[in-house]
């Protein structure tokens, strides 16, 4: 079978069983650490896109893709500019919404909560909400019979449950013969969810039928805005402007980017960053390559004279130590990808072996939003830490290649 003349040598060199022990160590060290190198990179980046998944899905499932609103907080004929915005590239869902802030009371305690009007039919078509009820149903929300659904650590401060009453008071007052006298209304627990730690919801957030907040805030049939449900997260902020020049000046168009854009901006420059700087441990063991192939082309000066009188060229003596170089670097490649993709699908099991082995906590939801290590493995990643490897180890046996290319036969054969 024929090779070209550098990659057949090359390769020999690769396998052949040096006599210098010393070089067959250091480049089995620089193999190891490439290896390592990549594995560690392709496991973290894939946490840090677990955790980025799990923050996305939490904020984003409840939280506003978009919002439209008006100036003096009432929206009037709600329905037909629903049926406008779902027209536009993008838009999945509109739901109206009431917002207020109010504090909820029960038997001295109570807990400040940012009190929601929802229409408990087309709510479901912009928020998660009822697929994180533990307790009743979202649907219990009946107009008129003044229902509430809590978060479960509402619930818990307030030592609440299902079927207990609640007074709910709104910084608003009525004035009556006997004075100014704060409103308030009582309301019955119907359902508890639970969306997870990190976020406030499950502390701070209060839903009720609509038709309820339209009453209890004054609105006479009006709305606060409207809620936008997106295809995709990154649309909106030209879809924001898009609107907003189509809407009269007294409208306001906001998106999430305004409350969680910085958020968001900080988890993807972290991933960066770390991505860069676990990218120098790779570095480090591609150019232990360097002092490897040195001394490989010191070992090997006899040889390379002898086929430089044999008529090859400085470019096929360069080839040859940049083939046996490349080929350390991509077989430590190839084994930090299969051990990197392999801890990556397997991290999140891991760790929770370790910790029912151990009897231990290593996550606690309170710190990091969940009791649990996501792992979510983009190929995307890998492809880029494994070319930029590949990269690293080629730059590597330039050096040595190039000098080993200006070896004169005459020097090398001297004192042989």
């Amino acid at each position: 079978m024929f090779y070209p003349t550098a990659l057949y040598i090359g390769l020999r060199y690769t396998r052949a069983k040096r006599r210098n022990h010393f070089i067959s160590f250091i480049s089995l060290t620089s193999m190891i650490g490439i290896a390592l190198g990549v594995a560690v990179l392709i496991t973290v980046l894939s946490v840090m896109n677990g955790f980025d998944q799990e923050i996305r899905n939490r904020i984003f499932g409840m939280a506003n893709h978009m919002t439209i609103s008006t100036l003096d907080g009432r929206l009037h004929n709600w329905q037909d500019l629903a049926n406008d915005v779902k027209q536009y590239h993008g838009v999945v869902a509109a739901a109206p919404f009431v917002s207020g802030q109010g504090m909820l009371l029960n038997r001295g305690l109570s807990q400040p909560s940012m009190i929601t009007g929802v229409d408990p039919v087309q709510e479901p078509n912009v928020s998660i909400i009822t697929q994180k009820m533990t307790e009743g149903k979202f649907t219990d929300l009946k107009p008129g019979r003044y229902g509430i659904v809590i978060g479960v650590q509402l619930a818990q401060n307030l030592g609440v449950d299902v079927g207990d009453k609640v007074t709910l008071l709104i910084p608003s007052a009525t004035v009556t013969p006997l004075g100014v006298m704060p409103r308030y209304k009582v309301f019955t627990v119907v359902g508890i969810f639970k969306v997870g730690n990190g976020f406030g919801f499950d502390s701070g957030l209060g839903f009720i039928n609509i038709k309820d907040a339209q009453v209890l805030f004054q609105l006479s049939g009006a709305v606060s805005g409207l809620r936008l449900k997106l295809t995709d997260l990154y649309l909106a902020p030209s879809l924001t402007q898009t609107i907003a020049q189509k809407l009269p000046p007294t409208y306001l168009v906001s998106n999430w980017t305004y409350d969680y854009g910085s958020l968001f901006h900080a988890v993807q420059l972290e991933k960066t960053m770390m991505f860069l700087i676990l990218l120098l441990l790779v570095a480090v063991a591609a150019f232990n390559l360097v002092s490897t192939l040195v001394m490989v082309v010191t070992d090997k000066q006899a040889d390379i004279a002898i086929l430089r009188t044999l008529g090859a060229t400085p470019r096929t003596i360069l080839a040859i130590f940049m083939v046996q170089g490349t080929v350390v670097g991509f077989v430590g490649t190839l084994l930090g990808l299969i051990g990197g993709v392999i801890l990556a699908l397997n991290v999140t099991a891991l760790v929770n072996w370790i910790q029912r082995v151990f009897h231990v906590q290593l996550m606690s939801s309170n710190v990091y939003y969940v009791n649990f290590l996501p792992s979510q493995l983009l190929w995307s990643d890998v492809a880029h830490i494994c070319i930029a490897a590949l990269l690293m180890s080629l730059v590597a046996t330039l050096y040595p290649a190039w000098r080993a290319a200006r070896t004169q036969p005459a020097e090398a054969l001297r004192y042989e």
